[in-house]
């Protein structure tokens, strides 16, 4: 029932880095990020001609990244690591859920050294936390504009992912639009508590999602 309010709505419209340089793999958490792509095109894709943002493209909810993160004190970034860097084949590989390659290689460069993992490894543990989660399939029924609030985003990843508890999920807005979904994971990337760090949700009660291109 908690996706139905998401439904019916539908239905009626038709925290900073700890440092940087730290030591790879030397982190407590992680933190997976999902952007609500139509909202990221709004605000920045569509100045930019992003592919993903293409009339026909139907992306949702795409893979941002995944974050180590630190119990408190923010999270690392740019760490020292002996690992290559990854082909360009292999961050273009991780578009289809990305939306760009050139996020996977951002992503690895400021996050991915921090991980303790070769590149590969790291976009194949990207790809398994996200698949592991169920987007609730409601959200690519949106066809016009939505306001809602927006812990009903929550609420439907919460009823989609049973064993997934509210402390350990957050949605996070900006300019006034819904702007991601965090799920704080093991390293074994089993959910558990978000650390206080990350524990922001949004309280807009009129949150918008632009619709599903």
């Amino acid at each position: 029932m908690r996706a139905f309010a998401l439904a019916a709505a539908i239905a009626l419209l038709a925290p900073a880095a700890h440092a940087e340089g730290e030591r790879a793999g030397d982190f407590h958490y992680y933190v997976l990020s999902l952007s609500w792509s139509p909202n990221w095109c709004a605000l920045e894709g569509d100045a930019r001609r992003a592919p993903e943002c293409d009339a026909g493209e139907g992306r949702t909810f795409t893979l941002h990244g995944l974050w180590p993160q630190f119990e408190e004190g923010g999270w690392p970034s740019y760490c020292r690591t002996s690992e290559r860097d990854p082909s360009r084949a292999d961050s273009a590989s991780m578009a289809d859920i990305m939306g760009d390659g050139g996020l996977a290689w951002y992503q690895w460069k400021k996050h991915g050294r921090c991980a303790g993992l070769a590149p590969r490894t790291y976009y194949k543990t990207m790809r398994q936390a996200y698949e592991a989660l169920t987007i609730p399939p409601v959200f690519s029924q949106i066809t016009e504009r939505l306001e809602l609030p927006a812990e009903v985003v929550e609420s439907a990843f919460l009823e989609a992912n049973p064993g997934l508890e509210r402390d350990q999920i957050t949605v996070t807005c900006d300019e006034g639009m819904v702007q991601e979904v965090r799920i704080c994971l093991t390293r074994a990337l089993d959910p558990r508590r978000c650390g206080p760090d990350v524990i922001r949700d949004c309280r807009l009660k009129d949150a918008v999602m632009e619709p599903v291109r």
